[in-house]
C-alpha cells in the first residue's frame, strides 16, 4: 500500500467471505476499535433494506467496524463522514475532481452513474449503539449490470484508471481518518458544508420516493440531522428516508 495506513486503525484481509458486513458481526467480540476489513471476494453481498449487492471480481467490498460513544442520531452521520472519504480518494487516486458527485443519502456517482455505496449497520440496546459496522462497495473494475442494481453504474476504468483493491483500501482508509478527526472534533457542521459542496443536483429538481408518498420538488439542501430538505409548490419538508431520482 502506497499512502501510509492511519494510525489506531485495525486491518483484517481475507481472501473471500460471505459479506464484510456479516463478518463484522462475527467478529464483533474481537474487535475493540477502528477496524477495517476488506475482502477480495463477497459471495453473498447486500445492501439497504437486505438487497443483494452485486460484488463482480476486482471490486472492493470493505467494512469498517467502530465503537462508537454518541447516540445513535449522530452515529448515524457517519455516513456523510465515509461519502466525503470516498470522494476524495476517488479524486486522489484519479486527478478529476469534476467527475465525481455525491448523491443523498449514500451515493457515490462519476459522470452521473453509480460508483460505490454506503451501508451502516448498528448494534446495541437502550438507545445505546455498541457497534457500528461502515460497509463500503465500489466498482473498481467491472460495473454490475443495470438490472443488478435498477440503475445505471460505472467503474474508475472508464477515466483510463487501474485501481488495485489494497491501493483502494489504503487510500479510503486514509482519508476516512482525516474526516472521522473533524467530525469527532467540530461535529458535523463542517461535514455537511463539504458535503453540499460535492452535492449532486443541489439547487435542482429531484423526486424523492418515501415508503407511501412520492415528492418532486427542489434540492434545497440537508439539514442539520442529515435530513434531505425538498421544497415544492406548497411546502419545504424535511425528509429522514428516501430514494431519490433524477
Amino acid at each position: 500500500m502506497s499512502t501510509k495506513w492511519p494510525e489506531g486503525y485495525g486491518l483484517i484481509l481475507l481472501e473471500e467471505t460471505d459479506s464484510t458486513m456479516s463478518e463484522a458481526t462475527r467478529r464483533a467480540a474481537e474487535i475493540s476499535g477502528p477496524t477495517w476489513i476488506m475482502a477480495k471476494r463477497q459471495t453473498a453481498a447486500h445492501g439497504r433494506r437486505g438487497r443483494a449487492w452485486s460484488s463482480p471480481k476486482g471490486s472492493f467490498a470493505g467494512t469498517l467496524v467502530l465503537r462508537p460513544k454518541e447516540g445513535l442520531e449522530t452515529v448515524a452521520l457517519r455516513s456523510f463522514v465515509a461519502a466525503l472519504a470516498l470522494f476524495d480518494s476517488f479524486v486522489a487516486l484519479t486527478g478529476r475532481a469534476e467527475a465525481f458527485a455525491l448523491k443523498w443519502p449514500n451515493d457515490v456517482l462519476m459522470h452521473g452513474q453509480k460508483l460505490a455505496g454506503i451501508l451502516l449497520e448498528s448494534s446495541g440496546a437502550q438507545g445505546r449503539v455498541d457497534q457500528l459496522a461502515i460497509g463500503i462497495g465500489v466498482n473498481l473494475v467491472n460495473a454490475p449490470s443495470a438490472e443488478a442494481l435498477e440503475q445505471r453504474a460505472i467503474a474508475p476504468a472508464a477515466l483510463g484508471v487501474d485501481v488495485t483493491q489494497e491501493d483502494f483500501l489504503a487510500e479510503l482508509a486514509h482519508h476516512y481518518a482525516e474526516w472521522e478527526s473533524r467530525f469527532a472534533t467540530y461535529g458535523f457542521a463542517p461535514i455537511r458544508e463539504a458535503w453540499l459542496a460535492r452535492a449532486a443536483k443541489l439547487g435542482e429538481v429531484i423526486t424523492a420516493r418515501m415508503t407511501n408518498r412520492e415528492l418532486t420538488g427542489t434540492f434545497d439542501g440537508i439539514d442539520a440531522q442529515g435530513n434531505l430538505v425538498l421544497k415544492t409548490a406548497k411546502s419545504r419538508e424535511n425528509i429522514p428516508a428516501a430514494e431519490v431520482y433524477f
